[in-house]
């Protein structure tokens, strides 16, 4: 049902109520670039993956977060009550006004949470960046977060730059650490429903182990062999643990969450 500009407003004020006294450190809807732009969905995306955190990660509050493609806080905003003060959480995000926000509306007040911005070069996102995702290392020392997430970046990333970042993933967490990871995982089940059309997403151009949305633009959206993915996570030390967490994305009538989640343990 579409909303008129008034019961819009209405139920803006009432989801942005909900925040409480949290409710300064939640982005106008024009500055969500990382996500749908309501305040509704602002706050239940967060507190969802704030429980995939805990009751699948066995996230504590005493650990070190990184937080790759931190956006504009989504899903960083819960974790301020749930972390304590030996606790820490640190984001990388290539998009600058993201940067900025949470910089302001986080760090001055809790300065455990640091974000970063890196230059890195994106087509969607940051098209003048520096760096190319397959050759960029993450300034962190190694072994120095117990959890490492990352929520809709592989699935914008080709399978060089995916191996990079999977590498660096795995040097910057400690040997117990864990990581949370969302693909569009292509398998016997989620194939099948593509070529049917029944997936939200219609990867059809084969590039390398990879469906892409778009051959000529494959980071609009982009999904990996299952197969491929196991590889790589066992070549890098990184296992993972079952089950995998399959998503609706593919229209499959059994999921989690939209996009498929994999939950890994460092060797």
């Amino acid at each position: 049902m579409m909303l008129t500009g008034a019961l819009r407003k209405i139920q803006d004020r009432y989801w942005l109520a909900r925040f409480g006294r949290h409710s300064y450190m939640v982005p106008p809807v024009a500055l969500m670039h990382d996500g749908p732009q309501t305040y509704k969905d602002f706050k239940q995306n967060g507190a969802e993956f704030l429980r995939y955190y805990v009751e699948l990660c066995g996230l504590r509050p005493e650990e070190k977060i990184l937080d790759v493609g931190s956006g504009i806080g989504r899903k960083t905003l819960p974790l301020v009550d749930y972390l304590n003060e030996r606790g820490s959480y640190d984001g990388l995000e290539l998009v600058k006004s993201g940067v900025d926000w949470c910089t302001e509306k986080y760090t001055r007040r809790y300065p455990n949470f640091r974000f970063h911005l890196i230059d890195v070069y994106n087509e969607l996102y940051n098209p003048s960046g520096r760096y190319k995702a397959a050759q960029y290392q993450f300034p962190f020392a190694d072994g120095q977060f117990d959890f490492v997430v990352l929520n809709s970046v592989f699935t914008h990333m080709v399978a060089e730059e995916v191996e990079h970042y999977l590498g660096e993933i795995a040097r910057v967490l400690k040997t117990g650490g864990r990581c949370l990871i969302s693909f569009f995982l292509l398998n016997e089940e989620s194939l099948p429903l593509i070529a049917d059309g029944k997936s939200t997403i219609d990867l059809r151009h084969e590039i390398g182990p990879a469906l892409a949305l778009s051959r000529e633009r494959p980071e609009l959206a982009i999904g990996f062999s299952e197969d491929y993915v196991a590889r790589v996570y066992q070549k890098l030390g990184l296992e993972i643990r079952k089950p995998i967490y399959y998503g609706s994305w593919c229209g499959r009538a059994e999921y989690l969450s939209y996009q498929d989640l994999i939950v890994a343990v460092k060797g």
